[in-house]
């Protein structure tokens, strides 16, 4: 099974980082956060994907091009007889990566429409984005959407407050004082399973937006379903939140780490 991951954005919002780079390459504990949403696929079995690249997409086909040589020790021979031998093998020997340029200012959607061709032949892929940090157990999470039979499941978090939230009584005072809650509500982390069906979703057009029509019309049809997520998320959206995730790392607390349980997940896929 593919999994697809929307690499095209921007990202204005932390654009000290983005502005010399695509998000997905900036760095969490000196690797990009792409290698970690990567990584969490392939602790469960999952490595093979699709990158849906936009915004300089070629800084992340350089990336990849020369992930051998930046992660082995390598012998090269000079001049006419030019040869590189690999001393070695890293931990990503089998990833497959296919890296697809899905347009600059194509929408979420219309990228997605954009990699029917490399799905494959499995009636599932996987949809996420470069830049969700999670421990979704990805097994539970396809088993789960190959019982409830329907075309769709997103994975679904408790979001917490941007802001401290306060109780006041009638005379102003404050009974209650929460920094940053978690609040009442479900909310999106990505870490979608979709049946090829999606594709009649998505239209024709660059500018679908998948969070809007296709997963509106899905919902309405009863055809979307949520696999709640009761653990970590976090998605980087600002250098401040950037800088949050390299303390968890710097510090050893990386919830999203699932993979330094070292070797691959030991759950069977259902049917």
């Amino acid at each position: 099974m593919k999994t697809v991951i929307l690499c095209g954005g921007q990202g204005t919002r932390l654009r000290e980082e983005t502005e010399f780079r695509p998000k997905p390459l900036v760095e969490v504990g000196g690797r990009p956060v792409l290698w970690h949403v990567m990584k969490t696929y392939a602790h469960y079995g999952f490595d093979k994907f699709v990158l849906c690249l936009g915004y300089r997409g070629n800084m992340i086909k350089d990336y990849f091009l020369n992930y051998d040589a930046m992660n082995n020790d390598f012998t090269i021979g000079l001049g006419g007889r030019r040869k590189i031998e690999f001393q070695g093998e890293h931990e990503e020997q089998d990833f497959q990566v296919t890296l697809c340029d899905t347009g600059q200012d194509t929408m979420t959607g219309g990228r997605v429409r954009r990699i029917k061709r490399y799905v494959g032949d499995d009636p599932t892929f996987m949809v996420t984005y470069g830049d969700g940090l999670a421990d979704v157990d990805v097994v539970k999470l396809v088993n789960f959407h190959r019982r409830h039979g329907k075309l769709a499941t997103v994975t679904a978090m408790k979001p917490t407050s941007r802001f401290g939230l306060l109780g006041l009584d009638d005379d102003d005072r404050v009974t209650q004082f929460a920094e940053k809650p978690t609040v009442d509500g479900w909310a999106s982390a990505g870490y979608f399973v979709f049946d090829k069906a999606i594709f009649n979703y998505l239209g024709t057009s660059d500018d679908c937006i998948l969070e809007r029509e296709p997963l509106e019309r899905l919902a309405a049809e009863g055809e979307l379903v949520a696999y709640r997520h009761e653990g970590f998320f976090f998605a980087m959206d600002t250098y401040r939140e950037c800088k949050m995730l390299n303390e968890l790392w710097d510090k050893g607390e990386a919830p999203w780490a699932v993979w330094k349980e070292g070797g691959k997940h030991g759950y069977q896929l259902a049917g």
